[in-house]
C-alpha cells in the first residue's frame, strides 16, 4: 500500500481516486486558486494530472503529500503557509492584495486588447505600467479570456458536434 492510499481517518475520496480524506480542513487550494484567477484546467495541465484529480485535491479535507502541496505552491505563486489552514485564519493581506492586483491587471490588459480608441489604449497602457511598477511579477499575467459568447446551460459546445471513430472506443476496451 503506497502513501497516497494511507489515511489517518481511513476514508477515501469519492470516485475511487485514492486521495485520503481528513476529519478537518487541511488546506485552501481552491480558494487561493480562484483568487489568483487560475482555472482548474490550467492547474491540471501544469501539474500533468486530470481535472477530476484537481477537483479532488482541492477538497479542503484532501490529505496530500507535501511534494504535491509544494507543486501547487509553485503554480499559485504564494507562500506555502497561505495554502495551509490554521484555525480560523483568513488569507494574509499580501496574498489578498496580490489577487486583487492580478484581477485589475487582467482587466487593464483586456481593455488594451479590446479597444481601438487611442485615448483608451494610452490610459490602459499607463495603468499596466503602474501596476507592474507596484508588483513586477504581474508582467507575465494575461488578459481575461474573451473568446466568443458564453453558452446557456442548455447549449452544447463544439465538442458535442465532433464525431469520434469507432477505433477510439475499441482502444478503450483493450
Amino acid at each position: 500500500m503506497g502513501l497516497m492510499n494511507c489515511s489517518v481517518s481511513g476514508t477515501q475520496g469519492p470516485n475511487g481516486l485514492g486521495i485520503p480524506i481528513a476529519a478537518r480542513p487541511l488546506h485552501r487550494l481552491a480558494t487561493v486558486r480562484r483568487l489568483q484567477g487560475i482555472s482548474r484546467r490550467t492547474v491540471a495541465r501544469r501539474l500533468s494530472i486530470e481535472v477530476a484529480q484537481v477537483k479532488m485535491q482541492e477538497l479542503e479535507t484532501a490529505d496530500m503529500l507535501l511534494s504535491r502541496l509544494y507543486q501547487w505552491q509553485n503554480l499559485l505563486e504564494v507562500p506555502v503557509s497561505e495554502l495551509l489552514v490554521e484555525a480560523g485564519d483568513p488569507l494574509s493581506k499580501p496574498v489578498l492584495r496580490r489577487a486583487q492586483l492580478v484581477r485589475v491587471m487582467k482587466t487593464a490588459l483586456a481593455i488594451l486588447e479590446g479597444t481601438e480608441r487611442e485615448p483608451v489604449r494610452r490610459m490602459a497602457q499607463t495603468l499596466i505600467e503602474q501596476l507592474t511598477d507596484i508588483m513586477p511579477e504581474l508582467e507575465g499575467v494575461g488578459p481575461w479570456h474573451a473568446v466568443g459568447e458564453r453558452r446557456r446551460r442548455d447549449e452544447f459546445g463544439v465538442a458535442a458536434d465532433r464525431r469520434l471513430s469507432d477505433d477510439v472506443f475499441m482502444d478503450l476496451l483493450d
